[in-house]
């Protein structure tokens, strides 16, 4: 007769045990998070084609949901209102505008200030005529840039 040791036999419930309760933990399971995923694609879909908006309206609208899926639900959903003559149901909420990714304006390149900032003369003649009350002191003098050796 053999003898099981009970040490052993003690472990082996237990770390039974911890396995079994892996979902009590939070760690997910990914044969049911892809089931999950997998039925709520079906019934997007389904629920896109009873209220009658196109597959493309349907994989716009839900970006996360599975396309395959989807188009499963969809296919069903119209079949099965081919075989049973069901009308499609109005949608009563429009559907959400599309978002526009706003792109800030480009800064402009320096010469372009420059050429901005720079008063533009309606008369040619007045523009090469310094004025009388203003002296070379006062004009403002322009920033040169310094450039390294290369």
């Amino acid at each position: 007769m053999t003898r099981t040791n009970p040490r052993l036999l003690l472990s082996l419930i237990l770390s039974g045990m911890l396995l079994g309760g892996c979902e009590r933990l939070g760690i997910p399971d990914f044969t049911k998070s892809s089931a999950n995923a997998e039925a709520d694609g079906k019934a997007i879909g389904s629920a896109c084609r009873h209220a009658g908006r196109a597959i493309e309206d349907c994989y716009n609208l839900n970006p996360n949901a599975q396309r395959a899926a989807v188009f499963a639900g969809w296919r069903e959903m119209n079949d099965y209102m081919a075989e049973k003559n069901i009308a499609e149901v109005e949608p009563k909420v429009p559907p959400p505008a599309p978002a526009v990714e706003e792109k800030p304006a480009p800064k402009p390149k320096r010469s372009a200030d420059k050429k901005d900032k720079e008063p533009v003369a309606e008369d040619t003649d007045k523009a090469e005529q310094p004025d009388d009350n203003t002296t070379t002191a006062d004009a403002p003098t322009t920033r040169r840039r310094r450039h390294s050796a290369e």
